[in-house]
């Protein structure tokens, strides 16, 4: 599903919510989770999962391509764990 698509559904849902407004709301919702992974914070979202900032360290690499060593920089990237009722409801439980 993408974005537009969850608007849509989330408008089709409440029809006595405009969908500029839905647009508003979902875009608020990401931006603060944005926000949050950004400054270190995590994000829990119960029965769903949370949303977490890990670092990578630096290392060598290998240049698939040529086979040349490459260095790659220190990174920090997000990782998603999911909840138990999602987990649960994913496997049929």
């Amino acid at each position: 599903m993408i974005r537009s698509e969850l608007v849509q559904k989330i408008a089709d849902e409440n029809p006595h919510l405009y969908q500029r407004d839905v647009e508003r709301i979902v875009g608020t919702i990401f931006d603060e989770i944005v926000d949050a992974l950004s400054s270190g914070d995590r994000v829990e979202l119960r029965g769903f999962g949370a949303f977490s900032v890990k670092k990578r360290d630096a290392r060598v690499g290998r240049n698939p391509r040529t086979g040349d060593s490459v260095q790659v920089d220190e990174k920090h990237v997000p990782f998603f764990k999911t909840g138990k009722l999602l987990r649960d409801r994913l496997n049929g439980k």
